[in-house]
């Protein structure tokens, strides 16, 4: 569907979603008319200024500590070259190519806004770039989130690579000089945060049918004497999926009170879909911001230096992003624990077909999600308060933001949470099925078809599943967080 999509770039305007359909889904990348004529005026304001022989940073002068060396006009494009090639100490792993398209994009946005004073032709080479599919190599690590210098400095050496292009006074600073990787690699692993979260719902729901947990917990009066927007969603999500589960029945609920991990599950889900929420409108700020140094005023025609190449309002979300999640995904592996051990489920130890037999069953996946669970944990530690040597530039360079270590750790809980929340699905299931009197709800039948797709439930004399990673793909790839839309295949109860 997205490669027949075209996205049109203007500066002011991308979304996270865009971003995603032209990194991960093929489509296309145009530049809005208004902003050609932008890049021009902008471009006209930097030329004025060096025609009338102003000092201007990164365009007349060195960077860095070496602001106070003037340029000979004659070595612009040489100056610029050397300065990418300075700046390319980044250190491997190399970018995934999502990644690395995400970046591209960001850059391009940035710079069609004409605050960065480039001509048109500069955004138009990075645009033809995405459009040819192109995934310049680009190595993740090397940059403190002062601007995101070394893979910058990959991405625009890779650019430029064998072409007869010419850079312009202050090009060379404009492709290094902004933090679009670590704004691409965060709008990513956010986008993926969100769809790990409706599995998370998914899964939850599926635990308090196997579980046979106490629905009060998803009474109106709940959601209306604590009217967060993240509670009063998770616990309309919930009771849709739950909706013609035997939960509801007249029959009393197990316990009077379940244990917190399933009880406050609509509060601590809450709280996460609210972080999530504000974390994402801060991203869509950031994904349109200037990010670079100096700044070109377009209107009052002037060029003045400044600090939006410091990223701290990303690296500061993305920390408290991790820190709620962790939160929210050591709560799933406690579900799992309750479920696998008979005193709190009430089903037979490790969840096997019967009582009274020597098998594990599901019991060592407990160690296994606890495992997960203190990775995830480990990952949730801010990084945006990180203090760095002022030895650096002469003492100038005094701070940091550490933005790219902020998105990645992101990427890197989402991706150990699509392995918590595919074991309390498996174990979710089977604990479903071992209560096949009690009807499910019309979206936890699906979630329990859609495990059975992968993974059979456990017989007497079986080994527990030895691969869980095609339940994973499911997971990573949107199959359960479709049930929170209503689009998962199965309606019918089993």
């Amino acid at each position: 569907m997205h490669a027949l999509m075209t996205i049109v770039i203007d500066g002011g305007s991308l979304t996270t979603e865009q971003l995603v359909a032209v990194a991960r889904g093929g489509a296309e990348v145009a530049i809005a008319p208004a902003a050609f004529e932008r890049m021009s005026t902008g471009r006209a304001v930097v030329e004025a200024a060096l025609a009338r022989g102003e000092e201007v940073y990164g365009l007349t002068t060195g960077v860095g500590e070496r602001k106070s060396v003037r340029l000979d006009p004659g070595e612009i494009d040489a100056y610029n070259r050397l300065l990418i090639l300075n700046h390319r100490v980044g250190q491997r792993p190399f970018a995934e190519p999502d990644v690395v398209r995400a970046t591209m994009l960001r850059l391009a946005n940035g710079l069609v806004a004409g605050t960065v004073g480039v001509r048109p032709e500069l955004a138009h080479l990075v645009v033809e770039a995405l459009n040819s599919r192109s995934t310049p190599a680009m190595r993740t690590r090397g940059s403190i989130g002062q601007a995101d210098l070394a893979p910058m400095a990959d991405l625009a050496h890779r650019l430029l690579e064998g072409s007869a292009f010419r850079l312009a006074a202050g090009e060379g600073l404009a492709l290094i000089d902004n933090n679009a990787f670590s704004t691409g690699m965060g709008a990513l692993a956010v986008w993926d945060c969100g769809r790990l979260l409706d599995s998370l719902d998914v899964a939850g729901a599926l635990s308090l049918e196997a579980f046979w947990g106490n629905l009060s917990i998803l009474d109106a009066s709940v959601a209306e004497s604590r009217p967060f927007p993240g509670v009063v969603a998770t616990i309309e999500r919930l009771r849709s999926m739950l909706d013609g589960s035997a939960l509801w029945g007249p029959e009393m609920p197990r316990n009077l009170q379940d244990p917190l991990s399933f009880r406050t599950l609509p509060q601590v889900h809450g709280t996460a879909r609210d972080a999530l929420a504000y974390v994402g409108a801060q991203l869509e700020l950031e994904l349109n911001a200037s990010q670079g140094n100096p700044v070109v005023d377009i209107e009052r025609g002037t060029i003045r230096g400044a600090g939006n190449f410091d990223a701290f309002a990303l690296a500061a979300v993305l920390d408290h992003l991790r820190v709620v999640m962790a939160t929210v995904l050591t709560s799933a592996a406690e579900r799992c624990l309750k479920l696998v051990h008979a005193p709190f489920s009430g089903l037979p130890h490790g969840l096997a077909v019967r009582d009274g037999l020597a098998e594990d069953a599901f019991n060592m996946f407990g160690v296994s999600v606890q495992a997960l669970a203190a990775d995830a944990r480990a990952l949730a530690a801010p990084v945006s308060y990180e203090v760095v040597s002022t030895t650096q530039a002469a003492g100038i360079e005094d701070r940091a933001t550490m933005a790219p270590l902020a998105a990645r750790r992101l990427a890197e809980m989402v991706s150990i949470a699509h392995g918590i929340v595919a074991i309390e699905l498996c174990i979710g299931a089977q604990g479903a099925d071992l209560r096949p009197a009690r009807r499910l709800g019309s979206g936890t039948a699906r979630a329990r078809d859609l495990v059975r797709d992968v993974v059979d439930v456990l017989g007497e004399g079986e080994a527990a599943p030895q691969d869980l990673e095609p339940l994973v793909d499911l997971v990573r790839n949107g199959a359960f967080s479709a049930i929170i839309d209503g689009t998962g295949e199965n309606d019918e109860n089993g």
